[in-house]
């Protein structure tokens, strides 16, 4: 696999377009910062990092609309790819729908979203964003 990170954005896409209730994803450190970053931006319901397997599991319980049965996720982009690295200085940190969506970011004190890396003053490789 070349983009670990691009297939865990489409294993909750496709999972998000067949209406799974859990998704279960192999896990590495950079998938479970994301993975936290999304519960804590109440994009997914919950998760739980499991060790079972060679490297463990994430399994993530997706948020749905109740009423419509809409999912709370409607887009999942990759920005960055190992092919073309895209990084950004704290004053280019692109917003996502004027601050309605979420970059997540790569910098150098740990994995965050564009708000909270304009605060600190730092850039980093923009990984993705989400809205």
């Amino acid at each position: 696999m070349t983009d670990p990170i691009a297939d865990y954005l489409t294993r909750l896409r496709n999972a998000i377009k067949v209406n799974h209730r859990v998704v279960e994803i192999p896990a590495s450190n950079l998938k479970k910062e994301i993975t936290k970053i999304l519960h804590d931006k109440g994009y997914i319901l919950n998760y739980k990092f499991t060790d079972e397997g060679y490297q463990g599991t994430i399994k993530i319980a997706l948020k749905y609309d109740p009423v419509n049965k809409v999912n709370s996720i409607k887009k999942l982009i990759r920005y960055s790819t190992p092919g073309l690295r895209q990084y950004a200085g704290h004053k280019d940190i692109p917003s996502v729908l004027n601050g309605l969506g979420i970059a997540i970011l790569s910098t150098s004190k740990g994995v965050m979203t564009d708000k909270e890396a304009r605060n600190l003053n730092i850039g980093g490789e923009v990984l993705c964003f989400v809205y």
